[in-house]
């Protein structure tokens, strides 16, 4: 048995370079299985958010956790770095709260939309045409977009949990603080602080369970029939495209604001992570960061066919990280555990809103952070980067944030002697922007 364990480990250490990298397969499963404790949520979230489009909850339940362990997979061998991937949190949002139930599209579109997203991330992964992407957009709206994402996600959140209702008089308001629904969102919230205050490794996953069984106890979430079964079949949402809507102008904007929210989001988090890891070269770039940009390209293709929103590559990573996860190793055991959890489906589905809502809420607090390298001595950023921000939220869309953004970006810039700050493809943006609400 000795023996055996030792070759399996040579294995690894071969396949994954555990040695070159400092790492031992005992490390780098513990960093995937601590990465996969802290982003689990998702196999929750994802399917309460795109629900609500109509898709059938248990197939999307299935299409996540298939396309995270296929992306993750991705990562493991082509790239051998300890990022894991799913389908990310505000590209699910934009998909349910924006397309479809904001502009009026089927889901069917934004699944169309999400395919042609991922073939189109591929084609630039593969060319030097990323590169004209990432340096065209401004910093200040990289940063904006996150910060409103996280307001909007926050705003269903606090919806969810009827914390925030509707208002005749005043749009929104708040909702009873004395329903037992809301006040089990509060308590939701209350304990998941504490558990992130207290650094508990899966935070957010601990405290969505903690509060689905207060909630069974007060009689606001069933108790599952059974702890185990059978994958819920994909076949609601599996291949669900409109093809014949590709070459208009509404799928061009749609399929861009993916793209757009995709690639930055993706790009900001290897380096992020990585530089927490010390992964970075003297230069400061990634190693493999195109292999690690084509996993998520084609985890985002794939999960598009499964039937589920955007797949990017997550934050929660660098909690792997963090555990000492330095190889494809730790990604391959996150993976692993995503493609064993198919079959724990009635605990994930049975978790009620108000126990969501609070991870909503605090998943909306991290991607607030970046509000503090916008520079609001600079009108020509504030400005727009305010303007993002509000009217995501405001306006219950994504794209229409990003809109108010970069026009009001171009036009501040051009019209106060700063024109030299925009690259030239922000003025082909802005105007395929007002185009669009012109042509409407």
């Amino acid at each position: 048995m000795e023996m055996t364990n030792k070759k399996s480990n040579g294995a690894l250490d071969s396949l994954f370079k555990l040695s070159e990298h400092k790492t031992n397969v005992k490390t780098e499963i513990v960093a995937g299985i601590t990465t996969f404790m802290t982003m689990a949520y998702i196999l929750i979230v994802n399917p309460d958010i795109l629900s609500a489009t109509g898709m059938d909850k248990g197939a999307v339940f299935t299409a996540t956790a298939l396309a995270a362990a296929l992306a993750t997979f991705c990562m493991a061998f082509m790239a051998n770095l300890p990022f894991a991937l799913a389908p990310g949190m505000g590209l699910n949002a934009f998909f349910a709260f924006s397309v479809v139930l904001g502009m009026g599209y089927s889901w069917q579109f934004a699944l169309t939309a999400v395919l042609l997203e991922g073939i189109i991330f591929i084609i630039l992964t593969l060319t030097n045409v990323r590169e004209a992407i990432i340096n065209g957009m401004p910093m200040v709206i990289k940063h904006a977009v996150s910060v409103g994402i996280g307001l909007f996600i926050a705003f269903i959140g606090f919806q969810n949990a009827g914390i925030i209702v509707d208002n005749p008089a005043t749009l929104v308001g708040l909702g009873n603080v004395k329903d037992i629904g809301v006040i089990l969102a509060i308590l939701g919230i209350v304990i998941t602080g504490i558990l992130l205050i207290k650094n508990v490794k899966g935070a957010l996953l601990i405290g969505m369970l903690v509060t689905t069984v207060v909630g069974i106890l007060v009689g606001k979430a069933a108790l599952p029939a059974t702890l185990v079964s059978a994958p819920p079949s994909l076949k609601p949402v599996f291949w669900q495209f409109e093809l014949d809507k590709i070459f208009t102008f509404d799928m061009l904007l749609v399929v861009f604001t993916f793209l757009f929210v995709d690639l930055f989001d993706t790009l900001g988090t290897l380096i992020g992570v990585s530089t927490k890891a010390n992964m970075l070269d003297e230069n400061g770039k990634l190693p493999k960061a195109r292999q690690a940009l084509l996993a998520d390209a084609i985890g985002t293709t794939a999960g598009a066919m499964l039937g589920t929103s955007t797949v990017t590559t997550f934050v929660e990573s660098a909690s792997g990280v963090a555990e000492g996860g330095r190889t494809g190793l730790t990604a391959l055991t996150t993976g692993v555990l995503f493609l064993a959890s198919t079959v724990f489906a009635p605990i994930f589905t049975a978790v009620p809103a108000q126990a969501t809502a609070p991870v909503l809420i605090l998943v909306g607090l991290f991607m607030m952070s970046p509000i503090l390298k916008i520079n609001f001595d600079d009108f020509t950023d504030a400005i727009p980067a305010f303007l993002t921000i509000i009217v995501m939220p405001l306006s219950y869309s994504i794209a229409e944030g990003l809109v108010f953004g970069v026009i009001s970006y171009v036009l501040l810039k051009a019209l106060t002697g700063k024109s030299k700050d925009v690259h030239p493809m922000m003025y082909i943006i802005a105007i395929l922007f007002i185009a669009k609400h012109a042509l409407s």
